[in-house]
This record gives C-alpha cells, sequence and structure tokens, in this order.
C-alpha cells in the first residue's frame, strides 16, 4: 500500500486533515459519508463518458454510451427509485454493447476512449458496491449536488481549446488522487467490511489519476507541469480551507 500511496503523496501538496478524519470517522457520519461517496462515483462516470462524447467519438458512438448510462441516469433522477430492483439488474449490466468509432481527425481518440471507457466501468461497479453497503446498512439513497471542492477546481478550467480539455484531465487527476489518499487515511478509522473496502479501492483510483495525467500531457501542446502546480495549489487551500459542509471531498470542517 505504501508503494501504492508515495507517488499520490508527492503528487497532492497537503494530506487530508485529521479534524476531517475525525468527523468522517463518527458513528453519526456514515451516512452522509456514503451518500456522497456514492454520488461522487457516478459522477466520476458521468465526467469521464461526458469527456468521450464531446472530444472522442462520433454520435453513433455517443448514443451507445448514453444507453450505457441510461439505467443508472433512471436510477439516480427517480424518486420512486428501487434499490433492490436496480441492484439485481442483468448480469451484463455493466458492459458496453458494441465498439466506439472514435472521430476523424482526432489523434488521441483511441487512447481516451479506452483509459475513459475503463474507468467508467470502474466507477459504475464502484457506484453499485456503495449502493450495496447502504442498503446492507439501511442507508437510504440521495442525489446531491457538487460541493465546494468540484466547484472550486471547474472554476480555474481555462475556457478555450485544447485549454479546456487538458485542465479538466488535470482535474480529473487530482480527485482521483484526493480519493485514493483519503480512502487510504480514512479506512483504519471505519469497521472491518468498510475498511476492507475503501482499501480494495487504491488502486482503480490510483491508476485513473494516472491515466488522466497522461492523457493531458498526450493532448497539451506544452508540457503541463505548470497547469499540474497551479492546480495542485488550489486542490490544496481547498482541501485545507474550513468548510461548512460534510462531503467526501470537503475541506477542514468549521467547527474544528
Amino acid at each position: 500500500m505504501q508503494a501504492l500511496l508515495a507517488p499520490i503523496k508527492q503528487f497532492l501538496q497537503c494530506e487530508t486533515p485529521d479534524e476531517w478524519i475525525a468527523l468522517a470517522s463518527q458513528p453519526e457520519q456514515l451516512a452522509a459519508l456514503l451518500i456522497d461517496h456514492c454520488n461522487c462515483e457516478l459522477k466520476a462516470a458521468q465526467t469521464a463518458m461526458f469527456l468521450i462524447r464531446k472530444y472522442a467519438v462520433d454520435k453513433a458512438s455517443g448514443d451507445q454510451l448514453l444507453q450505457w448510462a441510461k439505467p443508472y441516469e433512471e436510477f439516480v433522477y427517480n424518486k420512486s427509485r428501487d434499490i433492490d430492483a436496480f441492484l439485481a439488474r442483468d448480469v451484463k449490466k455493466n458492459e458496453l454493447v458494441g465498439e466506439l468509432s472514435a472521430k476523424d481527425g482526432v489523434d488521441y481518440g483511441q487512447d481516451l476512449i479506452a483509459k475513459m471507457v475503463r474507468l467508467i466501468k470502474e466507477e459504475f461497479h464502484h457506484f453499485e458496491q456503495v449502493l450495496e453497503i447502504m442498503q446492507a446498512r439501511g442507508i437510504p439513497y440521495q442525489n446531491l449536488t457538487a460541493g465546494r471542492y468540484a466547484k472550486g477546481m471547474m472554476r480555474a478550467v481555462r475556457t478555450h481549446e485544447p485549454a479546456t480539455l487538458v485542465d479538466k484531465l488535470i482535474v480529473g487527476a487530482f480527485i482521483e488522487a484526493r480519493s485514493c489518499e483519503r480512502f487510504a487515511k480514512l479506512a483504519p478509522y471505519l469497521d472491518e467490511g468498510l475498511s476492507k473496502f475503501y482499501v480494495s479501492l487504491l488502486r482503480s483510483e490510483a491508476r485513473h489519476y494516472q491515466d488522466y495525467l497522461v492523457l493531458a500531457q498526450a493532448i497539451s501542446p506544452e508540457n503541463i507541469d505548470e497547469r499540474v502546480a497551479y492546480f495542485a495549489k488550489l486542490e490544496a487551500e481547498l482541501i485545507s480551507a474550513p468548510d461548512s459542509e460534510f462531503k467526501f471531498h470537503s475541506g477542514r470542517p468549521e467547527t474544528c
């Protein structure tokens, strides 16, 4: 685990504050933690899917992606949702049907498709795993809006291409890296079942952040080190600053 976490700790400019861990590990915060974690997994899949549809594939392939996402979005946005029915779907529920075709003239298309499709599949699976944990613990699902952390990162994304795509990929790298760091730091304070689950997520989250960075550099016409440093500083500020709302990626609790 330490070998896996070493590059992530070097990538991030700060560790999760101990005050956040102290709050997140309280039994009365478990529902809020799992509900937001569940939403984060789905948002990660939706973000990756948006990137593929906008930048890498033709319309027919974009429609295939929408069909893949349809059961998840119908579940999330249906107020009369049935968790048992959703989780009991066909064994092949998490598979993309058919091959995706890259847009003509997009050099990075196939690489973006390959990395993001794998990420989407894993994030959908994690979403369902968290749902199962919530269901077993009697915690109802709620659809939540993005917190200060994600909004703060996205606000800094440049508005011209390819800089917009490059920045979004860098932001994705930081979100995945922070998730990995937070899973590892929080796991020892949780019950055995949840602790093992969070540890089991580390390898995929670590790969996701690396995939985002590799794509960002491949697409950028210039070295991305300066932009990575910029977002590293911003991300550390958001994680370290007082935060009035408790979420999986929230900052230092205001009450501490």
